[in-house]
């Protein structure tokens, strides 16, 4: 079941033509240093750590090399995977006279713990935190009697729990 990792940065205007591009780099729990795992153009996308080859999917935007949305989904989570992830997009916003380079970055701690740690009635509990300081909560819960559900929600061997990124699109303000 794969766990999608959430990343988030907009522009104000649409009218403004863009560019981007997005890496991920991760570092595991007790490390010092992030790790570059993962590349994506607006066309490709190459996993550059090989502990996650086959394992990280785009998620993000499609067709299109203004990227805003830049989540990716990683397969076959492990309690090694627990960590802090780091998104970084490198937008080119393009006027007609020049072209001004901005860069944001998202923070997106995960924590994988063991399946029998969380509450029998709930499966996965997600807060979502804005860079901001403003914060939205969401509860994603299953209550299940016969545990039919909770056996398609909880089928991977661990469960992962993520604050996601997600900006005010405060992040890329364009001039009027």
């Amino acid at each position: 079941m794969p766990f999608k990792l959430g990343c988030i940065s907009c522009k104000m205007r649409g009218e403004v033509e863009a560019s981007a591009t997005v890496d991920w780099l991760f570092k595991a729990r007790g490390e010092a240093d992030f790790v570059h795992i993962y590349s994506y153009d607006g066309e490709a996308s190459s996993i550059i750590d090989e502990r996650f080859q086959d394992r990280m999917e785009w998620h993000g935007s499609k067709k299109t090399f203004d990227l805003q949305d830049a989540s990716v989904d990683l397969l076959n989570v492990t309690f090694n995977d627990s960590g802090v992830y780091r998104c970084i997009f490198n937008r080119v916003l393009s006027y007609e006279h020049y072209e001004f380079s901005t860069i944001a970055t998202k923070l997106v701690p995960l924590t994988v713990v063991a399946k029998g740690t969380t509450t029998p009635d709930i499966c996965v509990s997600i807060t979502y935190l804005s860079n901001t300081k403003m914060s939205v909560f969401a509860a994603v819960c299953v209550y299940v009697p016969s545990g039919d559900a909770c056996v398609v929600c909880c089928r991977a061997e661990y469960l992962a729990i993520a604050s996601e990124s997600k900006d005010n699109c405060a992040g890329v303000q364009v001039a009027e």
